[in-house]
């Protein structure tokens, strides 16, 4: 089971930029959908991704469903020699994402965002219609099914907005 608390707190307290999405943004929103991981857009600055890399260095990030002890370092180079990365840690399983299908990246997404509180800490997550557009972008099976929760609960809030 993933401990989103304690991820996010590991983030946080390093400063790291980030957006929620995916599962946990939903959530966020009112879904009732269960999530097992936390997916996150990150800021692809250099600060950023220096910042990135050492808070999830001691939970042993690793590559799913790799070889036991393959040769694999979570450091700011790793981070800029990649985008996306699909990790198990110590805590559990988290999406680092530098892009996202019908988003983009961070500084595209920033202005689609609010502020929430969630376990005590403040955290960017992508607005209701954003969070549609992009899983209806992404079209995979679950993304649609997830959409259509997410469009009733736009719905009974009187919105019906489309992000693009």
């Amino acid at each position: 089971m993933t401990d989103f608390r304690g991820l996010l707190r590991a983030l946080s307290d390093a400063g790291v930029e980030c957006i929620l999405v995916g599962g946990v943004a939903a959530t966020a929103h009112g879904s009732s959908r269960l999530t097992l991981d936390l997916d996150l857009v990150y800021r692809r600055s250099p600060e950023n991704i220096e910042r990135l890399g050492a808070p999830l260095a001691p939970l042993h990030p690793y590559l799913p469903g790799a070889p036991p002890g393959l040769p694999f370092r979570w450091d700011a180079r790793t981070i800029r020699q990649g985008l996306n990365f699909t990790l198990n840690t110590d805590l559990g399983d988290l999406d680092l994402l530098g892009e996202i299908v019908g988003g983009g990246g961070f500084d595209h997404l920033a202005a689609r965002t609010m502020v929430i509180r969630v376990f005590g800490m403040e955290c960017r997550c992508l607005d209701l219609d954003t969070l549609i557009h992009v899983k209806r972008a992404a079209g995979r099976t679950k993304d649609l099914e997830a959409t259509a929760e997410l469009e009733a609960i736009r719905g009974e809030r009187g919105g019906a907005g489309e992000a693009g």
